[in-house]
């Protein structure tokens, strides 16, 4: 079970890279989809959020192949993700984004969640 958990992860850590990095640098197209205004001001700032996201990411990957993987680490790239569900959820219910942006919202809480669950699957430091 720890071997499939740990592919989840890995799996969901480069779909938030690959994610991240379309944000920088196709920010106009993401927004699109998520049905949010498009501006100078929010392509940038949206570029800025997914420099941070695939960040997060390639951390949590490097972590797990590292010799001895961090909790910490673990335990602040499953903040990550339970912020953004926070973000995206109070985006869509002001109307910032569609409900398409739901979606999301959910992957990341779902993602947050299991991130937690596989930190204590870890042995302690």
């Amino acid at each position: 079970m720890k071997k499939y958990l740990t592919l989840i992860v890995i799996a969901i850590s480069m779909v938030t890279v690959i994610s991240g990095l379309t944000q920088v640098f196709m920010p106009a197209t993401v927004l699109k989809i998520i049905g949010a205004d498009i501006t100078d001001s929010t392509n940038h700032l949206f570029g800025i959020v997914g420099m941070f996201m695939a960040l997060f990411g390639g951390m949590l990957i490097h972590n797990i192949y590292s010799i001895h993987p961090s909790k910490v680490v673990v335990v602040w790239c499953a903040l990550q993700k339970l912020g953004a569900f926070v973000a995206v959820s109070l985006g869509v219910m002001s109307g910032l984004f569609s409900w398409m942006a739901l979606s999301v919202a959910i992957f990341d809480l779902f993602s947050g969640l299991l991130f937690l669950y596989y930190m204590k699957t870890l042995p302690s430091e």
